[in-house]
């Protein structure tokens, strides 16, 4: 862009020679100096402001600060002082306490004890509140009952007592082994107004709160504030530097020769300047003096550099200005330049025969020509679009768009919506396990193809505004625009006869259409189409055509029998399944869906009612103790079968996927369980073949039901449970006939026959009689 900007540039000053002279250089130095000039005044006048008048002022303002902060400082030890008195006073520190045993008297003292706390929490700055009762030993409570082992120690509360002082402020070292760590402390005599005082309160101020405190009173980095008493024995900083400091010692000398108790002054050291306030204190019996000093720059800083600022900024302001000139003599001058550089794009138009308007012209014609062309495919692709939009709306995702904004998007893709009527259809095809059907499942989108457009060929027909909308399931949508006077439910019927007719031949289907509520807001369709759909639902459950009008269905429905539910035939299957008796399971399953689909059913109670068998069937696994999210994969079963509409196809899927699943598993869970149940069927019949048995009386023996026993009896044993029985009997009674010398009719006791049937049994397993069986046997 810029290199054709720069082409441009050349090319008009070829063309217009000396135009960019001297009004181009005057134009660039006055917007210059116009853009600069402001910001060098402003920094001027504030840079002047800052080292006069502004500077007295902020001084001013910083001493009165400084004075209100003074005042919060005074307020604050006056307020401790005036609470130490106060419990001085209080009748918990009276006389009593001097000869008291406080290990005996534990509740004094942890009463003693939770005071302390309370005066040690009543400020931020005390460190420890304490009592020291002189005695032998004596007891110091910080807040905790203790007593002092050392004499150093003790020499240090001792010191605390004295003599004509009863309140006063102290600075001392607590711990003798570091005795340059002291700490600011108010002490009063115990008991308060007592001429032989027994002990004393005390507060430890902490000497980090206490320079905490000194800090508020300036807002500045540098300098120092202290206070110190006016006989000099105390002494506190916010830097923790003593009173021989060199700063410190100079700064004192030079409030000494002043002879104001406050007041302000400037003070030069080691090259800098300082501003000084002080002040004092009224404290007990004595008098504080309070000094800040804190450089003058820290003050006046930000003003200064507020100034600098704005010089900066100018002077990068001039260098912009310069660059903002120059670019703005680029668009001023090079109109036409830029214009060529937008149409003609990458091409070269600088060694062109013709003028820049002869050029401009013949790119705008082919421009021109392009736009033509790109509207011709946007008017093709239009009804794409609008079936995308329409389905948006059929299904309800265009909620958030208000009516207006809908009524626009309609006229948008051609639509009359000005006193229309809209009327919302939808159709599905059935029939394609049927015997006369052309296709096969897998086939939906194929046939729903054919289908939608047939319907598109019709609706043309018939209806001036309509569009086809296909959901590739065996089912489309219609939607209807008509004039909002009636004259379209003729033309509807007409439509759907002729529609049914060319499905039925054609395809070789039956066809379902429902029809919705006829509204004349766009915003209602949705709502319209979801009628139709539940109408749909409302269909005879069989392969025939039904037209649904939903107006006609809500009045039918009145006073209509209500489909009764088979439960015996639920019963009867799943004993089946959870017998394994699959052939039975699957004949069961077949008459349930013929009970429920018998004539005038719904096709919403029959897929009802398959829905509640399934949730039956996972009942039936779960008690089982089979999971039915493993089983099924964690597949939405319930899913799956709401969107199949044919019966034949229903059975062949809860056959498919929920019967022989479960059979399956029943089966592979049942192998050891049976195999020990026949083992002990076996051994019962070893014990007991002499005895008349029966299948009940071996499966009541075992604990299972004769079906199930003879059934896995089979599986296991390769057996029936009569030929097993029998053929016990009669290798028992050939043992017999072999060994023994007993009568056919005791041997045939003896093994649980009737004389005649064993006779007649044992001839048919072993091709003669017993008595022949022996004599045979005896002879070899």
């Amino acid at each position: 862009m810029l290199n054709a900007m720069k082409k441009a540039v050349l090319q008009w000053r070829k063309e217009k020679p000396g135009t960019k002279g001297k009004f181009y250089r005057k134009s660039l130095v006055t917007l210059l100096i116009v853009s600069s000039i402001p910001g060098l005044i402003t920094g001027m006048l504030v840079y002047s402001m800052a080292g006069g008048k502004l500077e007295k002022e902020l001084l001013q303002l910083h001493k009165s600060q400084i004075e209100q902060r003074a005042r919060n400082i005074d307020s604050q030890l006056t307020n401790l002082e005036l609470m130490l008195s106060h419990w001085a006073f209080d009748s918990k520190f009276d006389y009593s306490l001097g000869n008291r045993d406080f290990k005996k008297d534990f509740p004094i003292a942890h009463d003693i004890t939770k005071t302390l706390l309370v005066m040690q929490g009543s400020n931020t700055m005390n460190k420890v509140v304490g009592l020291y009762v002189k005695g032998g030993p004596s007891v110091l409570f910080e807040p905790e009952y203790g007593t002092i082992a050392s004499q150093e120690e003790q020499a240090v509360y001792e010191g605390l007592l004295q003599p004509g002082q009863m309140t006063y402020w102290t600075k001392a070292a607590f711990d003798p082994s570091r005795p340059q760590e002291k700490e600011l402390t108010l002490v009063h005599q115990v008991p308060g107004g007592s001429l032989q005082p027994f002990g004393v309160l005390f507060i430890r101020l902490d000497n980090e709160r206490v320079g905490d405190m000194l800090r508020t009173m300036t807002p500045y980095d540098g300098g120092e504030t202290f206070f110190m008493q006016d006989g000099g024995a105390l002494f506190a900083s916010t830097n923790g530097k003593g009173a021989d400091s060199t700063f410190t010692a100079d700064l004192r000398e030079k409030i000494a020769g002043r002879e104001a108790n406050a007041g302000s002054f400037f003070f030069e050291y080691d090259g800098v300047t300082y501003t000084v306030t002080y002040g004092k204190f009224s404290r007990i019996a004595d008098s504080w003096t309070y000094v800040t000093a804190s450089p003058i720059s820290s003050i006046t800083a930000p003003v200064v550099f507020i100034s600098k600022i704005i010089f900066g900024v100018s002077l990068s302001a001039l260098l912009v200005a310069a660059l903002l000139a120059w670019f703005a003599s680029q668009r001023i001058y090079s109109p036409i330049g830029r214009l060529m550089t937008v149409l003609m794009a990458d091409k070269s138009y600088e060694e062109a025969k013709e003028d820049e308007f002869t050029l401009i012209e013949r790119q705008w014609h082919h421009l021109n020509r392009e736009s033509s062309e790109l509207h011709t495919k946007l008017t093709e692709q239009l009804p794409y679009v609008n079936e995308s939009f329409l389905h948006q709306l059929l299904q309800g995702y265009l909620y958030a768009y208000s009516e207006e904004e809908l009524l626009s998007r309609m006229e948008r893709y051609k639509w009359k919506v000005t006193g229309q009527r809209f009327t919302v259809l939808y159709m599905q095809l059935t029939g394609m396990t049927s015997l006369e059907g052309k296709f096969k499942y897998g086939d939906e989108g194929l046939v729903t193809f054919a289908a939608v457009n047939m319907i598109e060929e019709f609706a043309g027909k018939h209806f001036e505004q309509s569009q086809t909308i296909n959901f590739h399931d065996l089912s489309a949508g219609l939607l209807i625009a008509a004039p909002d006077d009636g004259s379209g439910n003729e033309a509807l019927e007409a439509f759907g006869e002729e529609l049914t007719l060319a499905v039925n031949l054609i395809l070789k289907m039956k066809l379902t259409i429902a029809v919705g509520e006829p509204t004349a807001s766009i915003s209602q369709i949705p709502l319209s189409f979801e009628e139709a759909k539940h109408a749909a639902n409302q269909r005879e459950f069989g392969n025939e055509n039904q037209w649904i009008d939903i107006g006609r269905l809500h009045s039918a429905g009145e006073g209509a029998d209500e489909p009764q539910y088979p439960f015996t035939l639920e019963r009867e299957l799943l004993q089946a399944l959870r017998t394994g008796q699959e052939s039975t399971a699957y004949e069961l399953l077949q008459a349930f869906l013929e009970a429920l689909s018998c004539k005038g059913a719904k096709a919403v109670d029959v897929q009802q009612g398959m829905l509640h068998l399934l949730g039956s069937v996972q009942h039936a696994m779960m008690v089982s103790g089979i999971q039915p999210t493993r089983l099924f994969k964690c597949v939405n079963m319930y899913e799956q079968l709401s969107q199949i509409r044919e019966p034949e196809l229903i059975l062949v899927w809860f056959r498919e996927r929920v019967c022989e699943p479960f059979l399956q598993e029943l089966g592979a869970r049942s192998d050891t369980g049976a195999k020990r149940l026949i083992e002990q069927a076996m051994i019962y019949l070893q014990q007991h073949y002499m005895n008349d048995i029966s299948l009940d009386h071996c499966a009541d023996h075992i604990g299972t039901n004769p079906f199930y026993l003879s059934k896995t009896f089979k599986q296991v044993t390769g057996k029936n449970f009569i030929d097993y029985l029998t053929g016990i009997r009669m290798d028992k009674a050939k043992e017999l006939l072999r060994e023994s010398t007993m009568k056919i009719n005791d041997v045939a006791e003896q093994v649980g026959y009737q004389h005649s049937y064993f006779n007649r049994i044992f001839k048919k397993l072993e091709g003669m009689t017993p008595t022949r069986y022996r004599e045979l046997s005896q002879a070899d």
